[in-house]
């Protein structure tokens, strides 16, 4: 178990991706912010929502 960087909620990361937006904030964490592992899957979500909507930059 780890502890999310950004909610401090403890999480398994070994849970598979079961969403769109799990895959897309795990490669948004491994490709562009480079704290893959560390981002529970809640926070991986909500980030890749708000980088469609304002990371104009990854969206293209």
């Amino acid at each position: 178990m780890k502890h999310c960087t950004i909610c401090g909620k403890e999480f398994d990361e070994t849970q598979p991706a079961d969403s769109v937006f799990l895959e897309a904030g795990a490669w948004l964490a491994e490709e562009i912010w480079k704290d893959s592992g560390e981002i529970c899957p809640q926070c991986l979500e909500n980030r890749a929502r708000l980088a469609m909507m304002y990371a104009h930059d990854c969206n293209t």
